[in-house]
């Protein structure tokens, strides 16, 4: 932790770092100096390559009726560090089922509908798995590490996602969940990680937005944008297994994931078939 805290008190010269705490993203390591800001220091090549471009996105969505990170360095070289400093957020994430108000939901995702994303430096759309070859990698990467019989309904989940109308893409954030949206006084204030970022369909993000309660997001989407993102739910799973083997993670730690997304098949079967 020393060498991270290094970096931040290079970045940020004359901050007080006595109450730092630390934490630990996919790509990135963070340096939190609560009610002050936020040091992230890119920890694999892919994410130094990409921070510059994800600074710069931050500079452009700041125009939203929640609180975007705002940039506070440019992106800096600190030894074989690569790092940025970015403003504090207030407010605090919410649990898993956490009650909110539908309105609240409805209007997020109202306001990256109306962004334009011409011109932003986002991801492309499944970049997270594969890109463009999204589909390939599930089909040839990931659902073959399943289980035997797991793997026509993973194959099932991958071709109703594929057989979805084509909509017009929108800003989508990509993670609209639990610790990356801030709220305080049940009014959402703040939304982080903008890294996965790209035009898409909207009800991805509606499907991430499941994490405060299928009955709440029924109240704040319509019906043909949940049966959009009931589908694309059922596939997030998959992806988390296609990330790790995209990343060179080791067999073990994939085989691992796979025990766990295996689990997460069988729950979200149902909530799935609860649908109709």
């Amino acid at each position: 932790m020393r060498e991270l805290l290094d970096v931040a008190a290079a970045v940020l010269p004359g901050e007080d770092l006595r109450g730092a705490t630390f934490a630990q993203g996919g790509s990135h390591d963070v340096v939190l100096l609560p009610g002050v800001a936020v040091v992230r220091i890119a920890r694999k090549p892919s994410a130094v390559e990409a921070l510059p471009r994800r600074v710069e996105l931050l500079q452009r969505l700041q125009d939203f009726p929640f609180a975007v990170p705002r940039p506070l360095t440019d992106v800096m070289q600190v030894g074989d560090y690569t790092a940025v400093a970015l403003s504090w957020l207030p407010g605090r994430p919410l649990p898993r089922g956490a009650a909110v108000e539908p309105a609240e939901l409805s209007g997020l995702l109202d306001a990256l509908r109306e962004v334009d994303c011409s011109g932003l430096p986002l991801s492309e759309p499944h970049a997270y798995a594969g890109g463009t070859r999204w589909a390939e990698v599930l089909q040839l990467d990931v659902i073959p590490r399943l289980p035997a019989d797991w793997r026509d309904e993973a194959r099932r989940r991958v071709d109703a996602a594929l057989a979805l109308p084509d909509v017009r893409p929108s800003l989508v954030h990509g993670d609209l969940a639990g610790e990356n949206m801030h709220w305080a006084d049940g009014r959402l204030i703040g939304v982080l990680d903008w890294d996965l970022a790209q035009p898409s369909d909207p009800a991805v993000d509606a499907a991430c937005l499941a994490w405060y309660g299928w009955d709440t997001l029924v109240a704040a989407v319509d019906e043909t944008t949940m049966h959009r993102a009931r589908t694309w739910y059922g596939t997030f799973g998959l992806e988390q297994i296609a990330f790790a083997v995209l990343n060179g993670e080791s067999e073990e730690a994939i085989a691992k994931r796979c025990e766990t997304i295996t689990a997460w098949l069988g729950r979200s079967a149902k909530i799935l078939s609860s649908s109709g």
